[in-house]
């Protein structure tokens, strides 16, 4: 079956009707610029030993560029690319990340996928912090390009594309921190079973706050896997440990979005109490108010430094070294490193700002004993003035 096959708008969030709590919702601003600058990656092979390299490298752009086999592969690539962004929409199955919880009850959620083997065709395996299955509601199936090489004038070769499509089993992979990973299923289904995977769930993310990131793939058995604007090329479908490096980067970029989200909201929520301070010389706060903001402040610092924890490299990668070439490309591709960075920047004015509060409670603390220590004086003298008047006064009769 031929078909013409591109890339829809990069990290969109799809709608759709209502299914669980997940609803119909507008995009939020991207995290990171690869959602709009089209920023190209190539991804180690098994054999390859060293560190992932950008395109330009890959293809031995920043030496010489008149060498037949860099012109042939950059020729390949930009043929390739071109023709992926002649495709409607919807032509390439779906990668899609979800941060629905804190957490999931694992060992429930895993004997709830074995049940579900007659149904759904699953075959649940437990990967460190991850639980791996297919999960089947219907036939799916993958874009593959097949590369025929013709010989033209002057010795130079034409690659020509052909797609058709190859079967797949649409996959899972949830891991424990509370991020489903989904392969090769539509919307529909997505929803559906996030929807069963509810009642697993701990201390559920509101709605509004459901973070996701949303890719596609598609099969290109002759040519280096690579991600380019949120399109994964790879070059089989089969076994499932690449897609797992490439499902952990994805994860731990899904639930960093939710965390960057809530320190964005949480310093433009607290963003009037600086300004207050330089306009009236004083926090007009009340001191429960304060003690509460205090304490909203001190959770976020703490959450933030769990995520830190979310984020190290998994223990998975000790056992598969081959594998973290490919899970590191990803990381890089989704700003992981940088986007960090940023967010301790952000979380160290969050604590900045913890400080200043703290330091102005106990500030007003101090002053409310002082208030005390002055009245108890005031009342003391009193007390003797009246005493001595009335001793003068007795001396007098």
């Amino acid at each position: 079956m031929q078909r013409e096959i591109v890339v829809p708008p990069s990290g969109m969030h799809r709608t759709g009707e209502h299914v669980g709590r997940i609803t119909q919702r507008q995009v939020k601003p991207a995290f990171r610029t690869t959602k709009t600058s089209q920023k190209l990656k190539i991804l180690p092979e098994d054999e390859d030993i060293g560190p992932s390299t950008d395109v330009e490298e890959y293809l031995g752009l920043t030496g010489v560029y008149d060498q037949i086999e860099n012109m042939r592969g950059a020729q390949d690539l930009r043929n390739e690319i071109n023709r992926l962004k002649s495709l409607p929409p919807g032509s390439l199955p779906r990668v899609s990340a979800y941060a629905t919880a804190t957490s999931y009850t694992m060992t429930q959620l895993f004997k709830w996928i074995q049940s579900r083997k007659t149904l759904n065709d699953t075959a649940p395996k437990l990967l460190d912090e991850c639980i791996y299955s297919p999960f089947v509601y219907g036939p799916s199936e993958a874009i593959t390009i097949n590369m025929e090489e013709n010989l033209i004038e002057d010795a130079v070769q034409r690659v020509e594309f052909h797609e058709s499509y190859v079967p797949i089993k649409s996959e899972v992979f949830i891991f424990d921190y509370g991020v489903v990973v989904i392969w090769g299923m539509d919307e529909n289904h997505e929803r559906e079973f996030l929807q069963e995977l509810e009642p697993f769930e701990v201390e559920k993310v509101d709605e509004t706050d459901i973070e996701t990131e949303e890719l596609e793939f598609y099969i290109n058995p002759k040519a280096q896997s690579r991600i380019y604007n949120d399109v994964i090329s790879l070059r089989t479908t089969k076994g499932h440990m690449a897609k797992l490096a490439i499902s952990h980067a994805i994860a731990q970029a899904t639930k960093l979005s939710l965390y960057e989200g809530l320190v964005d909201d949480t310093i433009e929520a607290t963003r009037h109490i600086p300004q207050r301070m330089a306009e009236s010389g004083t926090i007009e706060m009340t001191r429960k108010s304060l003690i509460r903001k205090i304490g909203q402040l001190f959770i976020m610092r703490v959450n933030v430094n769990l995520v830190s924890n979310i984020l190290d490299t998994p223990e998975i990668f000790w056992s598969e070294p081959a594998l973290q070439p490919l899970y590191t490309a990803i990381r890089e591709y989704l700003e992981i490193p940088q986007r960090v960075e940023i967010m301790n920047h952000r979380v160290s004015v969050i604590s900045d700002l913890l400080d200043m509060l703290n330091g102005h409670l106990n500030g007003m603390h101090g002053e409310f004993l002082e208030w005390i220590v002055i009245i108890l004086i005031g009342v003391e003298i009193v007390i003797g003035v009246v005493t001595i008047t009335i001793e003068a006064a007795k001396l007098s009769y």
